[in-house]
């Protein structure tokens, strides 16, 4: 899961994402500002799914929801997470 920065003039948006590394794809993503209200509307879509661990990139909100015997702060895992994001993002640019 991670968050990326999407200008929009003024006002920034931050396009939250979830991917599961067995499913090619963003599986899950909300926009928002870098809340932990943001972040709780995508943990109720993914939250449900029961999943053995949750990679993340170590933002301070992570912890709020995920429990430490299920959260993996890994740079090196994220890799695949920051490729979708980037295609992602590419898709969004051309609305």
């Amino acid at each position: 899961m991670s968050w990326k920065h999407l200008s929009v003039k003024k006002h920034k948006i931050w396009l939250w994402t979830a991917v599961n590394k067995h499913i090619p794809g963003v599986i899950a993503w909300v926009l928002g500002d870098r809340s932990s209200a943001t972040f709780k509307l995508l943990w109720q879509i993914i939250g449900c799914w029961h999943s053995f661990f949750y990679v993340t990139d170590g933002y301070p909100v992570y912890p709020c929801f995920i429990s430490n015997e299920d959260h993996i702060v890994s740079k090196t895992y994220m890799t695949r997470v920051e490729g979708e994001n980037s295609r992602f993002s590419h898709y969004l640019a051309r609305l």
